[in-house]
């Protein structure tokens, strides 16, 4: 990866690819959306880009993004038409910029919200001693560069207009590739662990530049925030009334005990998001998005994102077959006394510890996705609620110390009656 740079309107962040892995779209997909203007906020920051002016098909780019192309690009290229993609859950919106006279087909143009939005994270992000001066997704695409993470090139950022320019990671997430085929689940999902393991490895040291998500972790309070915003939005907005006091708090001192134990894990690095709309499939490799919410947690947090979709069910053979091969591959890795301390060498004690995780995983997710529909007026993950609680009530079902919280959990969950 090449040196940044800065440039009087934007910035170079690289010129080539941690790998090459061709024309490649983000998890939302590449169906262009024709939208009702009525529908768009209007971004009033001095300079951007209104979407209003690109809602159709096809659009011509407009003249800054032509610009942009022309002289900015660390390859010859010619913008030729833009399409809007469908969004994922934030505040961010995407476009395929298709490209003329280019060795690529096309970028992904990614629009911030606002120009300096970084410095208000969609997600709550825990503890950190350092202010947040470097959009974090810059600044943790580069850390992952940096430890052979593939994630797409950056071959222009826009600084004054919040627009990045990124490798097109084409349509194929590991969801797509997988939800239709156990067989390919069995291909695609040990490559990503090994990847995960890897991201463990060699992402949760510094690398020789300050990376934010070192800087910032999974403490206590954070992991109770997560838990708080099920019972906000998973239980109260769902069912239209606040829970009771006295049952709120014989909740919370149940996921208090399941808070503290995960608090207490060696940290690593973390995605945050690793799940299948996050991971990118293509000639063999697999390719990781939407980063920039990175921290440090406990090694479980991931594998639950992944074993534990809220998109995509596995087989539970499938996944008993994933965690050994998590666990064997740290275990050629790491030393003894950290072996001993991230349970690897007892096979029931490390399941235990990711069941404990996914409980918290997937009530945050339940919780988001109300949130996003009440908040954000996004329907579209309502539909992977009873999923992600099925995934709960079996775990919670499964552990004896786990059935209190159950029994108080379950008034007020419609899909465990």
């Amino acid at each position: 990866m090449t040196t940044n740079r800065q440039a009087p309107h934007g910035e170079r962040v690289a010129s080539k690819s941690t790998s090459c892995m061709g024309n490649r779209s983000m998890p939302w997909g590449s169906q262009p959306i024709v939208t009702d203007p009525a529908l768009h906020p209007i971004i009033r920051a001095s300079g951007m880009m209104n979407p209003l002016d690109i809602a159709s098909h096809a659009d011509p780019p407009p003249p800054i993004v032509a610009e942009t192309v022309r002289l900015h690009f660390p390859f010859p290229a010619r913008a030729a038409s833009l399409v809007p993609l469908a969004g994922d859950a934030s505040n961010r919106r995407y476009y395929r910029l298709f490209l003329d006279d280019s060795p690529l087909p096309s970028v992904i143009l990614m629009q911030l919200a606002e120009p300096e939005a970084f410095k208000a994270s969609e997600e709550a992000i825990g503890t950190s001693a350092e202010p947040i001066d470097e959009l974090p997704f810059i600044n943790v695409h580069r850390h992952l560069s940096a430890a052979g993470i593939t994630v797409p090139t950056l071959y222009w950022y826009d600084q004054a207009r919040g627009l990045l320019y990124l490798e097109d990671f084409g349509d194929t997430s590991l969801l797509t590739a997988c939800a239709k085929d156990i067989q390919h689940q069995r291909t695609w999902y040990p490559q990503a662990i090994d990847l995960l393991v890897h991201m463990q490895l060699h992402a949760t040291h510094s690398l020789g530049h300050r990376c934010l998500a070192l800087t910032r972790s999974f403490d206590i309070s954070l992991f109770l925030w997560e838990f708080d915003h099920f019972l906000e939005y998973g239980i109260a907005a769902r069912q239209g009334s606040p829970l009771a006091t006295r049952e709120e708090h014989r909740i919370r001192e149940e996921f208090r005990k399941i808070v503290h134990w995960l608090a207490s894990q060696p940290y690593v690095f973390t995605h945050r998001d690793y799940h299948s709309r996050n991971l990118m499939v293509s000639r063999g490799q697999i390719g990781v998005l939407d980063f920039q919410d990175a921290l440090m947690g406990p090694p479980t947090y991931d594998l639950a994102s992944l074993l534990r979709d809220s998109y995509i069910r596995l087989e539970e053979g499938i996944v008993d077959m994933l965690l050994d091969r998590y666990r064997e591959q740290m275990m050629q890795s790491v030393s003894a006394e950290m072996q001993d301390r991230l349970l690897l060498a007892d096979h029931e004690a490390f399941r235990r510890l990711f069941d404990f995780t996914s409980i918290q995983r997937n009530l945050k997710a339940v919780g988001r996705f109300v949130y996003i529909e009440r908040v954000k007026h996004n329907p579209k993950f309502l539909a992977d609620i009873p999923r992600t609680l099925a995934y709960v009530q079996n775990t919670l079902q499964k552990y004896s110390e786990l059935h209190r919280l159950y029994e108080l959990l379950r008034p007020y969950i419609p899909e465990w009656h």
